[in-house]
């Protein structure tokens, strides 16, 4: 059985691959052809002779590194602050937190967009990252790890002299490291594949993140030139493809952490 649903998922993302390097007359062939009859990258040449393929990439890479750092450190901070600091209301605070994820994106579609506007930042990187900066799921997944550290040692660092900076990243950062990976993990990707922001800040192709740069590609080449548009998804799918076959163990050490007393 688990092969057969490995086989049932993994097949979609198999074609895509091999269809990638196909003519549209080889796609549309029946029976089906799962291998093409030449490996060339001439579909792949046609993406970046369409759309400014390289600065996409470009701006994905950036785009995602920048506001997976902002998020994993907003998150460790607002998490250490929950656990380690005494501060007035902090029960509130993340139950206002936990409510947050509840709460659709697409709802804060608007209100973000207005002020973005009003900000005069359409079409510009800020537009794009500084919206979703911060990170409840990250949040709240550091926070249940860091209820399960000893407070015996930050009061020790304290006593030292440590500052609440210190103790964060020379004690509770290194202890947390696989949570840390998971929330890394699952933000690169949340961030990578992100659409409906980017497009509607993203007015220029040069600004356009690589799923944005899908949309434009089909309107250039149309919604039948299958080969071509292939390609372009292989260029996005894979590179998320490879980080996470790299990664999942952390992944599931992550996620699973606490998750097993005894």
């Amino acid at each position: 059985m688990l092969l057969l649903g490995t086989l049932v998922m993994a097949f979609p993302l198999i074609w895509m691959v091999l269809a990638s390097f196909k003519t549209n007359s080889e796609i549309s062939t029946l029976p089906l052809q799962l291998l093409p009859s030449s490996w060339d990258l001439d579909n792949f040449v046609a993406v970046a002779n369409s759309i400014p393929l390289p600065r996409m990439i470009a701006n994905s890479v950036a785009i995602t590194a920048v506001s997976t750092l902002f998020k994993v450190l907003l998150g460790l901070g607002c998490a250490y602050a929950l656990v380690f600091v005494e501060v007035p209301f902090k029960k509130i605070a993340f139950t206002v937190l936990l409510f947050t994820l509840l709460i659709p994106g697409q709802i804060t579609i608007i209100p973000n967009y207005v002020l973005v506007a009003g900000l005069d930042w359409t079409n510009t990187y800020a537009g794009i990252i500084v919206p979703g900066l911060a990170s409840a799921f990250g949040t709240f997944l550091f926070r249940q790890q860091f209820m399960q550290l000893p407070h015996s040692l930050t009061e020790a660092a304290e006593l030292d002299g440590a500052s609440h900076l210190r103790r964060l990243f020379q004690i509770v950062v290194p202890i947390s490291a696989p949570t840390i990976a998971a929330v890394t993990l699952v933000t690169i990707v949340s961030e990578w594949n992100e659409y409906l922001w980017p497009s509607l800040i993203a007015r220029t192709p040069e600004l356009m993140t690589l799923p944005v740069g899908l949309t434009h590609l089909q309107d250039l080449e149309g919604v039948q030139n299958w080969g071509v548009l292939l390609a372009a998804t292989t260029v996005v799918t894979v590179p998320m493809l490879v980080i996470f076959l790299f990664v999942q163990r952390r992944l599931v050490a992550g996620l699973t952490t606490g998750a097993v007393t005894g």
